[in-house]
């Protein structure tokens, strides 16, 4: 994949940044005048997002935020993609980068890292408890053999599953958690030892760590990874995935939606297709047949930029 032109770079940093809104004027100005596409988000505890350009323009973004307060340690996940996979630049402001709706916890005072080469036997040990602690649509297209799925909607219904559960897991159990780049299992980890639990794991790097450095054969990852970003997912080798993504409800489909009767490109899939009305399918009718029209122009249609209002983890 060193061949594809475009340099894509996931990352985040649990930090202290006391002034944010002078951060995000320099870095959105930085961006936009290296042609950078992508999101970061940007709160008093940190930064977190995905960008995607040319190699020396994403080296000049990453070595300006690595200079940031406490971002010398920046981590960063580098995969690349044949075409832009973001249509714009987006740097915002938030309260939490990654929201989990528990502002005290500290993101700072976290569990033990399991580097992705040491992941197979930490979770092979019995009494482990795996946890994959991202959304029910991102678990539905891969996850670890094993691994427990909350089902939650949002990274902020977690705390009240695990209040819920607690009990079943004994008095001292070993917790491995896993999340897509790992930003989320910074806090779910932090959360857990707040609760009490002191033997609390989570994978170095998340997923896509995991995905790029284990090789296949070893692997015990099943399925595709979903991503926030126009590739919608990637498998080994951070090679991109066969899924596309409904958007009507930005939901990942595959072949067994497409092959649906209630599939229709750009308008509906079968998780939305009895939530729309027929004049919201009309709305996204034309808005596909605008930006296929784009397409065919060469240019690019913001109505069909991918929905990066969420944490890019």
């Amino acid at each position: 994949m060193t061949d594809l032109p475009i340099h894509i770079a996931a990352l985040y940093q649990f930090t202290r940044f006391d002034d944010c809104s002078a951060i995000r004027g320099d870095l959105a100005a930085l961006c936009d005048a290296q042609g950078v596409k992508g999101t970061l988000l940007i709160a008093r505890e940190g930064i977190n997002g995905t960008i995607a350009g040319s190699d020396g323009a994403i080296a000049a973004v990453l070595a300006h935020i690595s200079a940031l307060p406490g971002c010398v340690a920046l981590d960063v996940k580098h995969s690349r993609a044949a075409t832009m996979p973001f249509h714009r630049m987006k740097v915002r402001l938030k309260r939490e980068i990654v929201t989990m709706g528990q502002p005290d916890i500290d993101p700072l005072d976290t569990g033990h890292y399991v580097a992705p080469q040491d992941w197979n036997a930490l979770i092979a040990e019995p009494g482990t408890i795996l946890i994959d602690t991202r959304n029910d649509y991102e678990v539905a297209i891969g996850t670890f053999a094993g691994a427990t799925d909350p089902q939650t909607k949002s990274f902020s219904e977690f705390p009240d599953w695990f209040r819920e559960h607690r009990a079943e897991w004994g008095e001292n159990p070993k917790v491995a958690m896993f999340c897509t780049g790992g930003i989320r299992c910074e806090k779910s980890t932090a959360f857990l030892k707040a609760e009490g639990l002191d033997q609390v794991y989570h994978l170095k790097g998340g997923i896509l760590a995991y995905l790029e450095q284990v090789p296949e054969a070893e692997s015990r990852w099943q399925g595709d990874c979903f991503v926030f970003d126009e590739r919608v997912s990637v498998k080994h080798g951070l090679a991109q995935g066969e899924y596309g993504l409904c958007r009507a409800c930005r939901m990942p489909v595959g072949a067994d939606e497409r092959a649906s009767p209630l599939y229709i490109e750009g308008v509906s899939c079968p998780a939305c297709h009895a939530e729309r009305t027929d004049a919201q399918r009309s709305r996204y009718a034309e808005r596909h047949r605008q930006a296929k029209l784009a397409e065919a122009r060469g240019e690019a249609h913001v109505g069909a930029v991918f929905p990066a209002d969420d944490d890019p983890d």
